[in-house]
């Protein structure tokens, strides 16, 4: 399906964007188009592949024109533009709203206008019962993807949603190794919140996945181990050979106990895929007589998808996960 084609990708410069880019350089696409604000890393990146396929826009998701521009025969598109970051969200949710919002609407606007094939919009853990501006921005970020996607014709838009990645910038686990390399001590939240672990690899999988199988409106998540902190950093102390001492500073401003991947009314609507869930949209039109005179029955055996109950990994598995990342191969 790629062969030949033009791909997208906003926020490109980022941890999801570069794990995109790594995953699909060596596809048949003709074309990988990096889209960003940030000259310096598109700079470094450009130095650093050295890749004619690649080619890089300057422009903001904000900034309309700038996004359109970039569009001009594209195929497809992966939107990872976004703030990600809880604490400056939370300090200027305005701000979260204009990018992972407004700039959310402007890229799918612009896709459609250039009959872009399939737009794939990525979203975050925080958007299931969103406690913090970031995670509401993102919860509103798929609420307008899936109201776009209802009135296209030509365009598929989907979104993928996922938990912490393993070793991606501002993620634990180098915040770990670093404190650890400089002889400081671990410092550890809550030793029994619990986190999913999944692999940039598997990210690319499931954006994959999204692309070959999405129809208009369906959110897919990876099904994923998960871990307590408390024994991440116990492996990766282990494997670092270290005896540095864990601090517990208990938990910060904004941050869950467990992630949540699927609400316990998503779940309601899911599709079991094997590696993967489908949750597709709520297709009911605007004739609010429905609302009131016909439910649905939650059965008390449909719970969420979260870190707490899926698939926990002791501290020998998280070593065995750990030992594939680029960080631990020495």
């Amino acid at each position: 399906m790629f062969k030949d084609k033009v791909l997208l990708i906003t926020g490109g410069t980022g941890s999801f964007g570069n794990a995109m880019l790594k995953g699909f350089l060596n596809s048949d696409l003709k074309e990988i188009r990096i889209f960003s604000r940030d000259e310096k890393k598109q700079d470094d990146m450009r130095n650093f592949y050295k890749n004619d396929k690649i080619k890089y826009f300057i422009g903001d998701v904000r900034d309309y024109d700038s996004v359109e521009y970039a569009m001009h025969n594209v195929d497809y598109v992966f939107h990872a533009a976004a703030l990600k970051q809880v604490p400056s969200c939370e300090f200027f949710p305005m701000q979260a709203v204009k990018t992972n919002v407004e700039g959310t609407q402007n890229v799918i606007r612009a896709a459609a206008k250039n009959h872009v094939r399939k737009v794939i919009c990525l979203s975050t853990d925080k958007a299931a019962y969103p406690i913090n501006a970031m995670g509401i921005s993102k919860a509103m970020m798929e609420k307008v993807a899936i109201a776009e996607a209802r009135n296209l014709e030509n365009t598929i838009v989907c979104l993928t949603r996922y938990g912490n990645v393993m070793a991606s910038r501002g993620s634990v686990i180098p915040l770990f190794v670093n404190q650890i390399d400089k002889g400081m001590e671990v410092t550890i939240t809550d030793p029994n919140m619990t986190r999913f672990l999944m692999s940039l690899d598997e990210a690319v999988e499931l954006v994959l996945f999204a692309f070959e199988h999405g129809h208009p409106g369906d959110l897919f998540v990876n099904k994923a181990p998960a871990a307590t902190i408390g024994d991440l950093a116990q492996a990766i102390l282990e494997l670092k050979n270290a005896t540095t001492p864990i601090k517990i500073i208990g938990t910060r401003h904004g941050e869950k106990l467990y992630e949540t991947l699927c609400t316990r009314e998503e779940m309601l609507n899911a599709e079991d895929m094997g590696n993967f869930y489908r949750i597709k949209p709520d297709n009911r039109d605007l004739n609010y007589t429905k609302y009131f005179s016909e439910g649905t029955n939650i059965g008390k055996d449909i719970v969420d998808y979260n870190s707490h109950n899926t698939k926990r990994e002791g501290v020998e598995g998280i070593k065995l996960l750990l030992k594939k990342l680029e960080l631990f191969q020495d």
